[in-house]
């Protein structure tokens, strides 16, 4: 049975001290919060002043970020500061580059949901490799920015719109992709080269497919040599792919038929396959990836002196990685180390290649699926294990060749906080680590791995981020984000709510991480109703101790107990912890749900009788799958964007959890919503972006129609033009304001 914590116990008792003597139940009314769903999503955020994109230059003289106009927060900018002091300045205004910004295509426009960007402007950019200049996609076309004078070239002016630009290694070159095609213009010459010319229709040089983009973190279809004397480039032929023609309803009120190239489970995959081109000649070689052309092209990484390109190919299962180092002057390959596994294998970006010809790399290989460090030899065989034990390596972040120390992000003392740390590179040591603080910080080091920028958040404390030398400490400010007079969230500091942590027990005895948000003017001796957010898919983690989503606040501020909990099958407990829900869907995540359930009910302060529970995307599936399983145990849900049937979804993420649908029959049966749709009770708000191109608008309108037919009584609301996530101001705030309103009718005491 779970167990409350004795620390959640003297919280409780020290916010009991402090109240005044109690009226009956239900007879104090929560004040009106000062936090407003509208100043919610107003400009400029709350959070305050949070730089993204942050990079030092080559030549480590200043660091870039990209940072929200002030009037504007959907408008980003690229900024600048020196590292030997002075404020932080205005590189390139993206408006003064492009005053009207066209229209996005749909190649850019999905490139960007992929990437979850939904702000405008300079939404990326990358530097040459002399921190002479730096270039800016923007506006459908290519900016060559000079640093020193600020002045901005425009590489290119065509109606055609140009994707995926990047400046070449040694910064001679840049290359991009326009019209399914990769090219290359020279800087000096300004002479315009076409790498390839058959792309068109269904086939693209260049490019990541769907699902790469979406499931595999690959959003690139091209690497550059480091001595720019190759490029290996994807050829992808979306033919056998399945065109689910769905219906896009646009804000406007016009309709289309949009054919997309949409892989679900179970149906072929695009072929997809690599060439090395020599640059100076266009000559192409082709690398075979495997016997079968049933496999993702998961990553490709250069070996420092160009001679080896190492492929990165994972079967249709994803139960195995084979990395190939192929001969660029011939195409020749062979593997270099195979990975296999019976659950399925992450992905990650942590393949470093030394300039010695050993390489970095981390494997979930190991007890317990605990992602660690290893150092390899030029040949694939292991030099030895950096790092190792029950804890999770995030991310491998930069080597020190002269002292032969790894640096790495990490959870070594609690998935919680997330910290920054130290190794020797032969493992002969413990790690150190070289950050504070309890809560959760991301780092990006420079090329010298002398200093980094470190940015830290915290419950009570909003990203800040400095300059830090390598032992941790800080030599300054980039951005403080004190919560100070004249920080955008400071007329609410003194309503700022902090969750409470804890831990609950699972059925198989493991241990669950919870927060909990007890609502504002807090009295034990009311009943409140209560919200329980979840995921609960794979790759999430929502219990972490940064800085939270307002919709805590929110929902806290009006008089709400806010309650999440991270079942198994989540992020950053391992791959055995993770691999739980292995072609089982919907079932010991709920289970583990119900687990927080009835500790929330169990709280003399909750009111069983009105908890509400709501998700998102995969959190909508199971708020969904929760209410079905248990009818009834939840008052009321909220789900947006859900996937309903996982036949509906696509091949790389399904089939890495579920498996193929004919081998696993009736895992997908019983992870289907509609298996359990009988069981329907619990009231139910089902939103949905009508133009959503990855949980495609079909999962929702099925449910739609099923429920109708049982006559049951659900509420609704579609976006038209929106896709997986709803955007903009004023759709945030109508989207927002409806949950809390039905929330609200659901909920809370009618008198």
């Amino acid at each position: 049975m779970p167990v409350r914590l004795t620390s959640f116990l003297a919280v409780v008792t020290a916010l009991t001290a402090c109240q005044p003597a109690p009226e009956a139940p239900g007879e104090t009314e929560t004040a009106e919060p000062a936090l407003t769903i509208e100043r919610l999503y107003a400009s400029p955020s709350l959070t305050g002043a949070t730089p993204r994109s942050l990079t030092f230059s080559p030549d480590g003289s200043r660091v870039t970020f990209l940072r929200a106009k002030e009037d504007d927060a959907s408008v980003l900018d690229l900024w600048a500061m020196d590292i030997d002091g002075g404020e932080p300045y205005l590189l390139v205004d993206s408006q003064v580059l492009a005053p009207d910004e066209r229209e996005l295509t749909e190649a850019e426009r999905q490139l960007r949901e992929r990437a979850r960007i939904s702000s405008t402007g300079i939404v990326r950019y990358d530097w040459d490799s002399q921190g002479e200049a730096i270039l800016v996609p923007l506006d459908g076309d290519v900016f060559h920015v000079d640093v020193a004078t600020g002045q901005a070239r425009r590489l290119m002016e065509t109606p055609e719109y140009e994707t995926d630009a990047r400046i070449s290694p040694r910064g001679n070159f840049v290359s991009f992709v326009r019209e399914q095609n990769l090219y290359v213009i020279d800087l000096e010459s300004g002479e315009e080269t076409a790498i390839t010319s058959e792309g068109g229709g269904l086939v693209s040089f260049g490019m990541a497919e769907f699902v790469a983009q979406e499931e595999l973190g690959r959003r690139t279809g091209y690497w550059w040599s480091p001595d720019e004397r190759y490029i290996a480039l994807a050829r992808v032929d979306e033919s056998p792919v399945d065109n689910i023609q769905r219906m896009e309803i646009g804000a406007d009120g016009s309709a289309r038929v949009v054919d997309q190239r949409y892989p679900r489970a179970g149906t072929d995959n695009a072929i997809v396959e690599l060439f090395i081109a020599e640059r100076a000649t266009g000559t192409r070689r082709q690398v075979e990836l495997a016997q079968t052309d049933d496999i993702y092209l998961a990553r490709v990484n250069w070996a420092s002196d160009s001679a080896t390109a190492y492929v990165q190919v994972l079967n249709r299962m994803q139960d195995q990685l084979t990395i190939l180092a192929a001969d660029p002057a011939t195409g020749e390959a062979a593997p270099w180390l195979v990975e296999n596994t019976d659950i399925w294998i992450n992905l990650t970006n942590d393949f470093r290649a030394l300039s010695d010809g050993t390489v970095l790399w981390t494997s979930e290989d190991t007890p317990g699926g605990f992602r660690h460090i290893q150092h390899r030899a030029a040949d694939g065989s292991l030099i030895n294990q950096v790092t190792s034990g029950d804890w999770v390596v995030g991310s491998i972040n930069s080597f020190d060749m002269e002292n032969s120390l790894v640096y790495f992000t990490g959870w070594i003392e609690t998935p919680l906080e997330r910290h920054i740390y130290s190794v020797p590179l032969d493992g002969s040591a413990a790690p150190t680590r070289i950050t504070s603080g309890d809560g959760r910080w991301s780092a990006r080091f420079g090329r010298d791995a002398t200093r980094f920028i470190g940015t830290y958040s915290d419950p009570q404390t909003p990203p800040q981020t400095a300059l830090y030398a390598v032992d941790g400490s800080r030599i300054r400010w980039i951005e403080e984000n004190a919560l100070v007079e004249g920080h955008p969230y400071a007329p609410y500091l003194d309503d700022h709510i902090t969750p409470q942590y804890g831990t609950l027990t699972a059925a198989d005895g493991t241990e669950l991480h919870y927060q909990i948000f007890l609502p504002a003017d807090f009295d034990p001796n009311r009943q409140y109703p209560a919200i329980q957010y979840l995921y609960g898919g794979p790759h999430s983690q929502q219990v972490h101790r940064g800085w939270q989503s307002m919709r805590a606040q929110m929902f806290a501020q009006r008089g709400y107990v806010y309650f999440t909990i991270d079942n198994r099958g989540s992020w950053n407990r391992g791959r055995e912890f993770e691999g739980q829900l292995r072609h089982r869907m919907g079932s010991v995540e709920v289970e583990d749900q119900l687990v927080g359930l009835d500790y929330l009910k169990s709280l003399d302060f909750v009111d069983a009788d009105r908890v509400g529970i709501w998700g998102w995307s995969y959190g909508g599936y199971m708020t969904l799958m929760a209410t079905l399983q248990a009818p009834n145990a939840w008052a009321a849900g909220v789900a947006g964007a859900p996937v309903t049937d996982w036949t509906l979804y696509d091949t790389a993420y399904t089939e890495r959890y579920m498996g193929h649908p004919d081998a696993n029959f009736d895992g997908y049966e019983q992870s289907s919503v509609f298996a359990h749709l009988d069981s329907y009770e619990t009231p139910l708000l089902l939103i949905h972006g009508m133009a959503d191109d990855n949980v495609i608008f079909a999962n929702s309108v099925r449910l739609y129609s099923e429920l109708q037919q049982q006559r049951a009584d659900f509420e609704m609301m579609t976006y038209p033009g929106q896709r997986h996530g709803v955007r903009g101001e004023d759709r945030s705030v109508h989207l927002w304001t409806m949950i809390v309103d039905y929330f609200d009718r659901q909920l809370k005491d009618e008198g």
